[in-house]
């Protein structure tokens, strides 16, 4: 290897180091970012010459080399790794990576400038949330993406209801009904603002077929007070610091309801430890609400932000557990719960994810006859039809008020 490379590795390592990465994980980066130094000195490639398609390449040849080197194929995740401490290397090496995206066509602006309209209309005049923001705005580029790649900037003049029944048809596949009846309507918001701003002459929202959905059909998963109770005995005997983390984040899901982005912006300065109260952000309405902080919850995190949290100066609460230490996303949160649930042998029937744990709370504030309109507060919703849904939950509380009439016995 030479002197110039080894200085690379040299630079990778102190960055690693300042970034607070494990020492394991530091080896494992800077021994693959030094094979792929290895493999461009042998095929005379310079640094500065690397460019995605190269990693992708080198990466499809690393796995030959394991299969070559060991006699089996890798795990269909391995190559993570070595990608991630090649990409830590380039990031490292190189003032800009990943590269910047290719210069856009015409149309690929004409699309943008759309889509930037449109969110800022979101923002301003609908006043949304940042999650719907972001899934209304998926679907939009989504959408724009697919229609210009078919014909260019005039693909937004020439739009018909043709168009759309491509794009729902392409969209279906491997969407259960109400995921696709959200793609409808997300995709009926963008169209409105088309004709809005006259960018096309008709409202083609109203030909966007969607699935029909009966009001409160299905039955969400639920979690029992049993169940509730196991998940969280266990992760409180988990004492390492993903345990502490899991656990502080599993009593507040539990006992609270919250939702899984609410839990994830928690602040630190959102913990009032004089007033025992704890402040949180409401998701979907963007209102605040401050709550009585329960015992038990203030216990875990506390046990959590003394024991289990990385050293770092982010003020988010919960955090990865590994370098770089960032603030838990909605699939981090996820798997916590999935994990937790598994090691409890519990498999809810249906989703698994933090929602099971709001739909608990409903449930048990139902069965303590606890009037809709504290229900709805506890849980953050808007207005009362938000809270609708919940009370089909209690399912075995009707069976239980079940009455005999006259003349409809069971014959044996």
């Amino acid at each position: 290897m030479s002197s110039s490379q080894s200085e690379e590795l040299s630079k990778l390592r102190d960055t690693l180091s300042r970034q607070r990465y494990s020492p394991t994980v530091i080896h494992n980066y800077c021994l693959y970012a030094g094979q792929f130094l290895a493999y461009l000195e042998e095929h005379a490639i310079d640094v500065q010459d690397v460019t995605p398609d190269l990693v992708a390449r080198y990466l499809r040849h690393a796995v030959r080399q394991f299969q070559l080197d060991r006699g089996r194929a890798p795990g269909s995740s391995w190559a993570s790794i070595p990608r991630s401490g090649i990409h830590a290397l380039l990031r490292s090496a190189l003032s800009e990576w990943p590269p910047a995206p290719p210069s856009m066509t015409e149309a690929e602006r004409f699309a943008r400038d759309i889509c930037d309209q449109y969110e800022r209309w979101l923002r301003a005049e609908r006043g949304l949330a940042e999650p719907s923001i972001t899934a209304l705005m998926w679907e939009a580029r989504h959408f724009c993406k697919w229609l210009i790649q078919r014909n260019g900037k005039a693909g937004f003049a020439d739009l018909s209801v043709r168009h759309i029944d491509a794009y729902m048809d392409i969209r279906a596949p491997g969407l259960a009904r109400k995921s696709l009846k959200d793609v409808a309507e997300r995709l009926r918001g963008f169209l409105r603002h088309l004709h809005r701003s006259k960018l096309h002459p008709d409202d083609l929202s109203g030909h966007v077929i969607a699935p029909l959905l009966y009001a409160y059909e299905g039955i969400p998963s639920v979690l029992t007070a049993d169940q509730i109770t196991e998940v969280l005995i266990l992760a409180g005997q988990d004492n390492s610091p993903l345990g502490l983390r899991d656990h502080a984040i599993l009593q507040l899901l539990a006992k609270y309801g919250l939702r899984s982005g609410e839990v994830g912006r928690l602040q630190i300065e959102d913990i009032n430890w004089r007033s025992d109260t704890i402040r949180v952000h409401r998701s979907k309405s963007n209102a605040t609400a401050v709550l009585p902080l329960m015992e038990s919850v203030g216990e875990a995190i506390l046990r959590y932000l003394r024991d289990g949290r990385p050293d770092t100066d982010m003020r988010t609460v919960f955090v990865r557990s590994r370098a770089p230490y960032q603030p838990m996303t909605a699939g981090g949160l996820y798997g916590v719960v999935k994990r937790r649930l598994a090691v409890a042998g519990i498999e809810p029937v249906g989703k698994r994810g933090p929602h099971v744990f709001r739909h608990a709370r409903a449930v048990s504030m139902l069965r303590a006859s606890t009037p809709r309109k504290i229900i709805g507060d506890v849980l953050g919703h808007r207005s009362p039809e938000a809270t609708a849904p919940y009370l089909k939950l209690a399912t075995e509380d009707l069976r239980s008020i079940a009455i005999n009439l006259p003349g409809l016995e069971v014959k044996q």
